[in-house]
């Protein structure tokens, strides 16, 4: 795997409200390699599931407090080739989802750094970022995006600050690995939660 360079962070924690924190930024920070740095040692260090690198499109946003102290990052990536609560959502034949999958994107990863305990920041920034996703989207790959999924662990999430953000909460996965071809695979059960972008999604998806 790549190999991560350590970074220095500020520990203190961050409490209060929203208000108190004063104006945040909002970055796209994917094309910014002294940001991606930081991007990478952040969710490589605190995010429960690391960080491996992107691979195909994905865009990267940090933000930051009026000091430019990191709070938190979000990965947005592939979707998933298949899921079955999502597909029947959209009611895409197989051959409109290979032609569409492009897109949907997923958020892979949501790290708020653990020292930071506002309420209510990740309902913030889920829409923040959710307002410019689609535009950023299409300013670095040519084409919008109609649909955005994400797939939270039940064992250890409720995924609160998306349904604070009005994510449908469709289901949940099957509990296999997409490398599992025997069906002895267990993983994880995640829930699923999608949020359309525009409301003519299915029209779209559907072409």
């Amino acid at each position: 795997s790549r190999k991560i360079s350590p970074q220095y962070w500020d520990t203190t924690p961050v409490t209060g409200t929203l208000g108190d924190l004063g104006p945040l930024t909002v970055q796209e920070v994917s094309r910014e390699s002294s940001a991606r740095v930081r991007f990478a040692a952040a969710l490589s260090e605190f995010h429960y599931l690391g960080y491996r690198g992107t691979v195909g499109e994905n865009l990267q946003y940090m933000v930051t407090d009026k000091t430019g102290r990191l709070l938190a990052c979000l990965l947005f990536g592939a979707a998933a080739w298949k899921c079955r609560p999502r597909d029947q959502f959209i009611g895409w034949a197989p051959e409109q989802r290979a032609r569409n999958l492009r897109l949907i994107t997923n958020n892979t990863r949501f790290l708020i750094l653990p020292f930071v305990r506002v309420p209510h920041l990740a309902s913030w920034i889920l829409g923040r970022v959710l307002r410019r996703l689609s535009a950023d989207w299409q300013t670095k790959y040519g084409h919008p995006i109609v649909l955005v999924e994400t797939f939270v662990e039940r064992g250890r999430f409720a995924g609160t600050s998306y349904k604070a953000s009005n994510w449908f909460r469709l289901g949940a996965t099957t509990g296999r690995s997409r490398q599992d071809r025997q069906h002895t695979l267990r993983v994880p059960i995640k829930d699923v939660y999608l949020y359309p972008l525009e409301s003519g999604f299915r029209q779209e998806l559907s072409a």
